[in-house]
């Protein structure tokens, strides 16, 4: 279970980063929603993943709330996928 949420942890911080600095800039600066409707519904779906994915693993990495509190709002901020994998998930 906790290398399917590092995949999806990778896939969603990557697809976060896509939208946040490609997409949507792009999108208020040319005009060109594509690459939103694009990165959107999978980010969406990537996301809906992150989160249950991390509680479900709480369980089993033996993570107490203050752990999972900061897994989930990492999936909010830029890179903090990236974060969760270094500090929790490669032990």
């Amino acid at each position: 279970m906790k290398n399917i949420f590092r995949i999806i942890s990778f896939l969603e911080g990557t697809t976060f980063l896509l939208l946040l600095f490609i997409a949507v800039p792009i999108k208020y600066f040319q005009g060109d929603v594509s690459y939103v409707k694009m990165l959107g519904m999978p980010h969406g779906i990537l996301f809906m993943l992150y989160l249950v994915l991390a509680i479900i693993l709480k369980k089993e990495m033996n993570w107490n709330y203050k752990t999972l509190g900061i897994v989930l709002v990492a999936s909010v901020i830029p890179f903090g996928t990236f974060y969760v994998d270094k500090k929790y998930l490669q032990k």
